[in-house]
């Protein structure tokens, strides 16, 4: 077991988790990243979110490894632009699986050591487009949403527990998540935001280590950096 504070990240191999990921081990924490590749922790782990008994088997390694866990950051997840009528049971069950299942599932896992300890900070990575939904985007919309209440419930039942649960919503992200042809990159819809751009990755870390380190001013509450997107 090593000294310091302890983070999980879950998609942390990319994207807003790999970004979160740098930010915590520049500010000392000893990050734990679960992903399906392999990321640039102190101690990477190759899970699929969507597995329950793989998430908790792999939280436990990492208490073994690292310590209890401090933070937990639920990052991992994907986009699939699809037209209602042509998502298919399939792909509604893979994003609501990964998107909410995963949060759902890194929570279930960590939340017996943090009771243990009577502290911890759980961040949840939902979407602005959960809280204004987006055409073409019903099935990510609709988890992205459920995240967020998932996040003001389990705020409730942990917080007499010393465990604070809150949810950065970001908008459009500058992320290889977004594609070329991304509409979101389309400079026409970019126009439309306060801001005039997308928002960056760092902002949205920072968001994130605001939350874990401020944790006692804040229950079930939404940060949502997004470039005026939703206001």
């Amino acid at each position: 077991m090593t000294d310091g504070r302890v983070a999980v990240v879950t998609g942390a191999a990319s994207g807003i988790g790999a970004t979160c990921s740098r930010r915590l081990a520049g500010r000392e924490w000893r990050v734990a990243g679960l992903d399906l590749n392999p990321s640039h922790t102190d101690l990477s782990m190759t899970v699929d979110v969507a597995d329950r008994d793989a998430v908790a088997a792999a939280v436990d390694e990492i208490q073994a490894q690292l310590g209890t866990v401090d933070l937990l950051v639920t990052a991992a997840g994907y986009d699939e632009r699809i037209p209602v009528g042509e998502i298919s049971r399939q792909s509604w069950d893979r994003i609501l699986g990964v998107l909410l299942g995963g949060t759902v599932n890194a929570c279930a896992a960590v939340l017996p050591h943090m009771r243990r300890q009577g502290s911890g900070s759980i961040v949840a990575i939902s979407s602005e487009l959960g809280l204004a939904g987006s055409e073409d985007n019903v099935h990510y919309a609709t988890a992205k949403g459920a995240v967020i209440g998932f996040v003001k419930a389990l705020a409730l039942e942990c917080a007499a527990d010393g465990i604070a649960v809150n949810s950065v919503a970001p908008g459009p992200t500058d992320t290889p998540l977004l594609e070329d042809g991304s509409p979101w990159r389309d400079p026409a819809y970019l126009a439309t935001l306060p801001l005039r751009r997308l928002v960056h990755p760092d902002e949205i870390a920072a968001t994130v280590e605001f939350l874990a380190e401020e944790r006692h001013f804040f229950c079930g509450e939404v940060l949502s950096p997004n470039a005026g997107a939703v206001i």
